[in-house]
């Protein structure tokens, strides 16, 4: 096998098109997750008829004792557990076990489970349903992050900001496509149905835009790139296949012993995750204003697509900016989390627009956060330790809005019952 087949295109057009491709692999993959977020409210809203997701006719609030009706029994700290819970599952087992499922199937699966959320969602009449719907868009999402990261060591390093940008971008455009459709008054499952667009793109991305070595197309019979490698008997790759055995045949306990070194990138990551969904899914709810041009429901859909375009844009930098000192993330954004939740309690911001301001900010935090240390990965560790702790690495964002999601349930209930105590 000539060595020359794994390294990364390098004709400018190919270089595009997979830069673009792994943009919109981003993209597709985060789309069901955060469309799920910012249906959380509605998803909760239980109702014994399938229109449960149609638009309520609420205007906007007068008094706090008007408020209390529109916090649901239970808080969207539930959703987030639904949607991180398999995610979770996936990055904690995905580095030491996913070696074995060829890419081309780990796509497939991808795919199919992301186009199985929307339509689950859509076609529910119950909210423990539409949870079965959250938990496949979150198998989508987690599998697909897991997959994308690793796979990413297989081609130009450029590609690393591509696809955390499409993240980014899915989670603006997410958050964004679904605030706009339902204040235009296109109804819950009709935005659903709307998404199934995406897992197609996913699906036209990988199969026909990325233009991939030998190693990562195929059926699913084929042998993986490691086994490929190591059935080589071409003199010239010796030393390579050599590299990649020796990592591919590394026990479970040495493959252990090599998370230590990556806890400096992972403490902060998840971190910062935790703090920024704890307020998403904790505080959100009650940051309401009265009387403005926005109802309750709509206000939060648009929080979510403020901060979303934080995100976005912050994901998109790194190739612009690079930071090296993450570990100042997490303070920045637990200043964030201490201000909102004043404000939550003793209600001393008088502007909506303020919010929207500090939930921007906490955008940009995150994204930062989320690109820089992948990118830091990417350059500083070692080769052939690089696809797995980049799939490693992706536990500790998992863990932290875990964490958030259960510590955002008893502070929803806290602040409910303050409401209409």
């Amino acid at each position: 096998m000539d060595i020359e087949e794994e390294e990364p295109p390098k004709s400018k057009w190919d270089l595009r098109r997979n830069l673009a491709g792994f943009w919109l692999l981003g993209l597709c993959d985060y789309f069901p997750y955060v469309v799920m977020l910012s249906a959380a409210k509605e998803i909760l809203r239980d109702s014994d008829n399938p229109d449960n997701l149609q638009p309520a006719n609420v205007t906007g609030l007068n008094d706090t004792e008007e408020m209390q009706l529109r916090c649901n029994s239970v808080g969207t700290g539930a959703v987030l557990l639904a949607d991180i819970i398999p995610v979770l599952f996936i990055k904690t087992t995905g580095a030491f076990f996913l070696k074995k499922v060829p890419y081309y199937c780990r796509v497939l699966a991808v795919v199919a489970f992301g186009a199985a959320s929307f339509l689950t969602v859509a076609l529910s009449s119950t909210v423990w349903v539409s949870l079965l719907g959250v938990v496949f868009a979150s198998i989508s999402e987690g599998l697909g992050e897991v997959t994308f990261f690793q796979m990413t060591v297989y081609f130009d390093q450029n590609v690393v900001s591509a696809f955390s940008s499409g993240t980014g971008a899915a989670g603006f455009l997410g958050a964004l496509t679904y605030a706009g459709l339902r204040t235009a008054g296109v109804s819950a499952r009709n935005c659903l149905f709307f998404m199934l667009v995406y897992p197609a793109i996913m699906a036209a991305t990988y199969f026909l835009l990325l233009v991939k070595p030998p190693e990562l197309s195929g059926p699913c019979s084929k042998l993986n790139r490691y086994d490929k490698l190591i059935q080589s008997s071409d003199e010239n790759n010796s030393d390579r296949s050599s590299t990649v055995e020796s990592i591919s045949n590394y026990s479970l306990k040495e493959k252990i012993t090599l998370v230590k070194p990556l806890l400096k990138y992972m403490v902060p990551l998840g971190l910062v995750y935790f703090l920024e969904y704890f307020i998403n899914q904790g505080l959100y709810e009650v940051l309401y204003f009265n009387d403005i041009w926005l109802t309750t429901d709509e206000q939060y859909e648009w929080y979510q697509m403020d901060y979303q375009l934080g995100v976005f844009l912050s994901r998109s930098s790194v190739n612009l900016i690079h930071i090296n000192k993450i570990w100042v993330f997490p303070i920045l954004q637990g200043i964030n989390l201490g201000v909102l939740a004043a404000n939550a309690v003793y209600r001393f911001i008088p502007s909506i627009w303020i919010i929207l301001t500090l939930m921007f900010w906490e955008g940009l935090l995150g994204g930062a956060t989320f690109v820089n240390t992948f990118y830091r990965i990417r350059t500083e560790v070692r080769e052939e330790h690089r696809e797995f702790s980049m799939g490693v690495v992706t536990l500790a964002d998992a863990v932290g809005i875990f964490i958030a999601g259960a510590a955002a349930l008893p502070l929803h209930t806290y602040l409910c019952n303050m409401y209409t105590g």
